[in-house]
């Protein structure tokens, strides 16, 4: 298995509601994808900056408590002048994927940014560095949020503050850039010659019904095939992680359809067998993953789900029948037996797929 390979099947020994910001900052370990952001973000900074050089500081700032709700990236990038090349730019993305809006972003911000030139202090005065050339590094901050709920709430300290006008003149302001990736227009997202807006798109329509992500999908792979044989590596990367969201995000009923319709569109990148081979992996890693989340949602609905999703990875046109007496069977001991046995099965015809429970969930 190929290092890349090893990358990708990584996703799947995550729980799966962690998808969202794993995923996105695997798609901002691409250069190409940082500069795209920045070009729908702030594309009078781009000339500035020399993305060539780009190089990702293996660095967190959230803390474990948090972890669940965000995440976050931190880059460096010089500038192109040469006048100043002492000042590179620090890139700070953080990735916001719950649908609850914090309206204490604004002050998280400021607190990472301050970890962030509080970590140069530090750096300067452990080498002995004089005060008179302690230079600060500038911070671009841009929350990258995923969210469904729409976000209302302005990115400053005054948004948790109470105080009478005559006072906010002492509060520290500053500007956060904010991608709200669910509400921005497809126009915007796409309006750069990179393939991040491309998806973007599609992930806007993750909770959407089969008919709008399949035209998002449509729109995004006619795009993906007018890049480059030079763009080779930015497209595989986009067509792993449309993989990636159908596998993870939606229905596993719609899997096949939708694996199907990119593999259409690529036929010289064997979509169908990194799409199986994915599956194959989000079921040998995923089974205890979907036994823990038994724990909030009932054990035997993730059991019969977990089942649902091997049959669909490894079998194609699986029987109605099947399917309902998989979702009326409500002993674990009894999904338990039909998994192990699904596992080593060749055919559909190994298996006794009739109920023989009788109701019992132990």
């Amino acid at each position: 298995m190929t290092t890349k390979e090893t990358e990708i099947y990584s996703f799947f020994e995550i729980p799966i509601e962690h998808f969202p910001d794993r995923s996105a900052r695997w798609l901002f370990q691409d250069k190409e994808n940082v500069r795209a952001l920045i070009e729908i973000v702030a594309s009078g900074l781009v000339p500035l900056l020399d993305f060539s050089q780009l190089v990702p500081l293996n660095r967190s700032l959230i803390s474990d408590t948090l972890r669940e709700q965000e995440s976050d990236i931190l880059f460096s990038v010089p500038f192109h002048s040469k006048s100043e090349t002492d000042n590179e730019l620090l890139i700070y993305i953080l990735i916001e994927h719950q649908s609850t809006v914090d309206p204490a972003m604004g002050f998280r911000v400021l607190f990472y940014m301050m970890q962030i030139w509080d970590t140069q202090r530090r750096e300067w005065e452990s080498e002995n560095v004089p005060k008179s050339q302690w230079r600060l590094r500038p911070i671009l901050p841009i929350v990258f949020y995923t969210g469904a709920q729409r976000w209302n709430t302005p990115l400053t300290l005054t948004a948790i503050m109470d105080i009478p006008e005559a006072l906010t003149q002492f509060v520290p302001t500053f500007d956060t850039l904010f991608l709200n990736v669910k509400e921005t227009d497809v126009s915007t997202l796409t309006q750069t010659d990179y393939s991040l807006g491309w998806l973007l798109t599609v992930l806007q329509k993750e909770d959407a019904n089969k008919t709008s992500i399949t035209e998002a999908l449509l729109a995004a792979m006619s795009y993906l095939n007018t890049l480059d044989p030079e763009q080779a590596q930015q497209k595989q990367r986009a067509i792993f992680y449309l993989l990636l969201l159908i596998l993870h995000r939606r229905p596993v009923e719609e899997h096949q359809d939708l694996v199907k319709l990119v593999e259409q569109y690529n036929h010289g990148m064997e979509i169908e067998k990194m799409a199986q081979t994915m599956a194959e992996v989000l079921m040998e890693r995923g089974i205890k993953q979907g036994f823990q989340q038994g724990t909030e949602h009932g054990e035997t609905r993730a059991k019969r789900e977990v089942i649902l999703k091997i049959l669909q990875s490894r079998f194609d046109d699986i029987p109605e029948s099947i399917i309902t007496e998989i979702t009326a069977i409500q002993s674990i001991s009894r999904l338990d037996a039909l998994l192990e046995k699904l596992i080593n099965a060749e055919s559909l015809d190994e298996i006794d797929w009739l109920n023989h429970d009788n109701g019992n969930s132990t």
